[in-house]
């Protein structure tokens, strides 16, 4: 497993003073990921929501270490996608960042709803930024909002909105949202 970051990319636009800087780390070994591809599509929703100045770290890892994660900072005691953590404060010119994303469960969920992985993580990734930027989902009327955007994001990237394809199920456990698959 790798523990350093597996590639950095800086995109700088001198005409528009755009300078945004993704790193990743990969630890996980559910899902073969191309850099490149999260990467440019951080960049691009970041570009997109108006945001030309960034330092993000993403972490790639398995369900074990995002339920650590989850349980240590959110005190939940189960896996869960994406986790982020705003380093950076409203009046700084610099969004500072770090998502923690699982790869394996969107391996899983991929596999689940018979779609491509890629789109899954995709999901992931635009729902953490979206956090980031100030969405929340803590509300129906704000979660649709961030849906509705999500949605809009992936299809600028011609990717499929998986989320459409999972039922949510307004039933809990332990305080977890419950989720069917359509079969």
């Amino acid at each position: 497993m790798e523990t350093a970051p597996i590639a950095t990319l800086t995109t700088t636009d001198p005409s528009t003073s755009t300078m945004i800087e993704v790193e990743i780390s990969d630890t996980q070994s559910h899902l073969a990921v191309d850099p490149s591809f999260i990467e440019g599509l951080v960049q691009r929703v970041l570009i997109r929501e108006s945001v030309d100045c960034a330092s993000v770290s993403i972490a790639l890892v398995d369900d074990a270490s995002i339920r650590t994660i989850n349980r240590r900072h959110l005190a939940h005691d189960w896996p869960t996608d994406v986790i982020t953590f705003l380093l950076s404060e409203p009046e700084d010119r610099v969004l500072a960042a770090e998502l923690v994303v699982s790869a394996e469960m969107a391996a899983s969920t991929a596999k689940d709803v018979g779609v491509d992985p890629r789109a899954e993580l995709a999901l992931y990734l635009v729902h953490g930024l979206l956090h980031l930027l100030g969405f929340n989902d803590d509300t129906l009327e704000a979660a649709d909002a961030m849906r509705r955007r999500e949605g809009e994001i992936l299809a600028l990237e011609g990717l499929i909105n998986t989320f459409p394809l999972v039922e949510a199920s307004s039933l809990e456990t332990e305080g977890r949202e419950m989720m069917s698959w359509p079969r």
